[in-house]
């Protein structure tokens, strides 16, 4: 990822101490950072992190304080310092092997979920540039830390699914259950079996009314305030989410509930903007992809904006999940940064698409996708298929061959026959013939007739025709699959050829009935 440039102090101040905290700074906190991209153990195990270019600030997944050296060796090597690295309990020895360096070191907490820190960090990235002002409209952390100085509280605002999207600055008052929130993780159990017996839940999605949640001692509960977010669209009254509000040992605010029914009204507001209208690099991205009108923007302005290269062999990859979840764009995201830090990922609907500008060997690419379905399924539960578009010819044929993908996964979804990774060559004739098929069923003027009685009137006639035209014409092979003798299959040969009064010798005849058993299975 790569925006207009914001300093390293409002990098990790915008994050909040609950996520990270700053370890070391030797060249100051105004140093600017622009990009960032993620490292992970296999990266520096098989050579491949240096990729990751002159980013300024890099996420070290799982890496070890060995590895974590060596990196640091060849980044500067390669690449000069990068500003900072963020680490989950950095060792002395990592430590001071980068401050040496001249590069800040910032703790990531253990708990912390790095595709929540990975979307933060975009967000800061887009909402605050050093050259322009926030659009304080579309921005819900704005929004969070103006209730939370109204109230007197520590405030969150969740999504329907109860996922943290934006919080206020968070001090040692902070009970577990926001800490944990907004780390990524889900809340302490027995706090969610609490509130859900007391149906808070089912108030805030009932109803605009301010809920209060007691001080639980025992479960490490503070008090909080709570507001459902409800929003109209075609389908009436939506819930969008929840604003908590915890009290923290100040009191809040006498007029807290009066503030947060203001707030609920204009947290609908902002989500429905940011519904409707996604961030600048996430517009730059679908443009990229044929997912949104291009407008006046031609491809050498996007790979600009994208700080990707126009040309070279690209590639395109589409995911589709078996079960939608919300978390799956959040989550592709950090696993293709992770492979290549200029990966560029969106989601639509219940697909996502990674791009990947000048992707180099094909097998690299396929490695990746298995490790990642693997990786997804065993840790999240996440079943995941994947559909293949390499190389191709730059930038310029992204969007085509994200149509083509959605053709694969179109075709899967009326005849679910693919693998769980499929290239679009290899599935290239399957989705042809399903896409005539398919169009041949929708006109009943393009199917044969004389097939729709023989399925009514004759259905193990039907069933032999499609066996032996599938055979190529070969009784014994037919007879094999029906198991049923190869004289019983001559026989009903002859009698289907009297029935539909032709003869299967013919190859346009094969042909259309062959289309027409497909049409009407």
């Amino acid at each position: 990822m790569r925006e207009a440039g914001v300093g390293l102090g409002q990098l990790v101040l915008a994050l909040d101490a609950t996520l990270v905290r700053l370890v070391e700074a030797p060249r100051g906190l105004d140093r600017p950072v622009r990009s960032a991209a993620l490292i992970d153990a296999d990266d520096v195990r098989l050579g491949l992190s240096v990729s990751a270019g002159s980013a300024d600030v890099f996420f070290l997944l799982g890496i070890s304080d060995a590895d974590a050296s060596r990196w640091l060796d060849r980044q500067i090597a390669a690449h000069g310092s990068p500003a900072a690295i963020f680490v989950k309990e950095p060792s002395d020895a990592v430590v001071t092997r980068a401050v040496a360096a001249g590069t800040a070191v910032v703790a990531v907490d253990p708990k912390a979920r790095w595709e929540r820190l990975y979307r933060l960090v975009n967000h800061v990235f887009e909402h605050r540039r050093t050259d322009s002002v926030t659009d304080s409209g579309t921005d819900l952390f704005a929004l969070a830390q103006s209730i939370a100085d109204r109230t007197h509280g520590m405030v969150s605002i969740e999504d329907a699914q109860s996922h943290v999207l934006a919080y206020s600055a968070s001090n040692d008052e902070a009970d577990e259950l926001r800490r944990l929130s907004i780390l990524g993780r889900a809340g302490p159990p027995e706090h969610l079996r609490w509130i859900a017996q007391w149906g808070i839940f089912d108030r805030l999605r009932a109803g605009a009314d301010v809920v209060a949640v007691d001080e639980r001692p025992e479960l490490g509960l503070r008090p909080r305030l709570a507001i459902g977010v409800h929003r109209q669209d075609s389908r009436g009254d939506v819930f969008s989410g929840t604003i908590w509000v915890q009290q923290g040992a100040r009191p809040l605010a006498e007029d807290a509930e009066e503030v947060l029914r203001g707030a609920a009204v204009l947290a609908a507001r902002i989500m429905a903007r940011l519904a409707a209208r996604p961030s600048p690099h996430l517009l730059a991205v679908q443009q990229l992809l044929g997912l949104a009108d291009a407008d006046e923007t031609d491809l050498a302005t996007l790979a600009r904006e994208l700080d990707v290269p126009l040309d070279g062999r690209a590639a395109v990859i589409g995911f589709v999940a078996g079960e939608p979840d919300p978390r799956m764009t959040d989550i592709l995201a950090l696993s293709a940064s992770a492979f290549r830090p200029d990966a560029q990922v969106a989601g639509n609907g219940s697909r996502v698409y990674v791009v990947l500008p000048d992707s180099g060997r094909t097998a690299a690419v396929v490695s990746w996708i298995r490790g990642t379905i693997g990786a997804l399924r065993t840790e999240l539960g996440l079943d995941l298929r994947a559909v293949i578009a390499a190389p191709i010819a730059g930038l310029g044929a992204v969007a085509g061959a994200r149509r083509e993908i959605d053709r694969v996964f179109d075709s899967a979804q009326r005849h679910p026959i693919f693998g769980q990774v499929t290239t679009l060559a290899e599935a290239r004739t399957t989705v042809l013939l399903d896409e005539i098929v398919t169009m041949v069923a929708a006109d009943e003027r393009l199917v044969d007739p004389r097939v729709r009685r023989l399925r009514e009137a004759e259905p193990a006639l039907a069933q032999t025709l499609g066996v032996y035209l599938d055979s190529f014409g070969d009784v014994a092979t037919a007879a094999a699959a029906l198991h049923v003798h190869p004289n019983t299959v001559r026989y009903r040969v002859r009698r289907i050829e009297q029935v539909l009064a032709t003869s299967l010798a013919d190859p346009d005849v094969r042909l259309l009935l062959s289309l027409s058993l497909r049409a009407t299975a």
